[in-house]
């Protein structure tokens, strides 16, 4: 069923997933939605399991007619979504009615934005997902004349999170990080630098990974080292002494320093940062590290529990 007709395609607004697993080995990025918070919340609230494809939505928003009556949500970023001209609500279910028009302002809080919709949309699969990782032709941005499709199951409305419970997607942004491997491999001054230097983000920052600025950083090894696996959120530190954060379509392996890894629910802090923007690090452990991704793990089974 077709759901939305496409007006205009944003600036870079892909179908967007949990990403693909067991094909690293072949080369293949997982790619997937950067704030997973986000898509995994849009679906709650539209009744989806959590990892039904969304549109991952970046600064500029598309322009969508809809084709039918459907429940949607949209999470994220505040990019200003409107429907017929009038604001609506985020982080909450609503309908929007046959021949309305979705679109997007300006961006105020955060980069990325997440329209999920009750059923899902129909995408083509690549290696049992949905997600969009263009450099290797799998799949591609919307663009004009796009039709969206799906198959909408009449999810009841109204259903939204608390305001204590929506993301504070700050330009200033504080992220925890477990330590290692190779900060052996650095003095102790290098590695209080890192953890006490505020660093930029860098306009040369995409979906495979954030690059910062980091005045003061004074390497004091070369670099590199032999390559091996690199996981999401994992944290390069070449000799040039500006950091590289590995997000959704990063490269399998790398030879560069990691100086530690970004917890997962910390990192759609950082996909939401603009050009600009800036983090600082704060050290924990990885006993800590699972203690948060448990109790996230549990809201979000809380919050399906109250929509179904």
């Amino acid at each position: 069923m077709k759901l939305f007709s496409v007006e205009k395609p944003g600036v870079y607004t892909t179908y967007q997933d949990l990403g693909r697993t067991g094909y690293l080995k072949y080369g293949v990025p997982a790619s997937g939605a950067l704030d997973r918070f986000a898509l995994q919340v849009g679906n709650i609230l539209v009744g989806n399991p959590w990892n039904t494809a969304g549109l991952e939505i970046t600064m500029q928003g598309p322009e969508l007619v809809a084709e039918v009556d459907a429940v949607i949500s949209i999470t994220g970023a505040d990019l200003s979504p409107m429907i017929n001209g009038e604001r609506i609500q985020m982080w909450k279910s609503l309908t929007i009615k046959k021949g309305q028009v979705l679109e997007f302002g300006r961006p105020r809080i955060g980069v990325r934005a997440y329209l999920t919709v009750d059923g899902g949309f129909e995408a083509e699969e690549y290696m049992g997902s949905k997600s969009v990782y263009e450099p290797a032709g799998l799949g591609r941005k919307l663009e004009a004349g796009d039709e969206l499709h799906g198959n909408p199951k009449k999810q009841k409305t109204g259903i939204g999170l608390f305001h204590t419970e929506i993301p504070a997607y700050d330009r200033d942004a504080i992220v925890r990080v477990v330590k290692g491997p190779h900060d052996d491999k650095l003095s102790p001054e290098v590695l209080e630098q890192f953890f006490t230097n505020r660093h930029e983000v860098s306009p040369q920052s995409n979906r495979m990974g954030y690059r910062l600025v980091s005045d003061g950083i004074k390497t004091d090894h070369e670099g590199d080292i032999l390559s091996d696996a690199v996981p999401l959120g994992g944290i390069q530190l070449p000799a040039n002494g500006e950091p590289i954060i590995l997000l959704a379509d990063r490269q399998t392996t790398g030879g560069y320093v990691r100086i530690g890894t970004v917890i997962g629910p910390d990192l759609p802090l950082i996909a939401q940062l603009p050009p600009g923007g800036s983090v600082r690090f704060k050290e924990i452990t990885v006993e800590e590290a699972q203690e948060i991704a448990i109790a996230q793990e549990r809201d979000f089974r809380v919050w399906e529990k109250i929509v179904r």
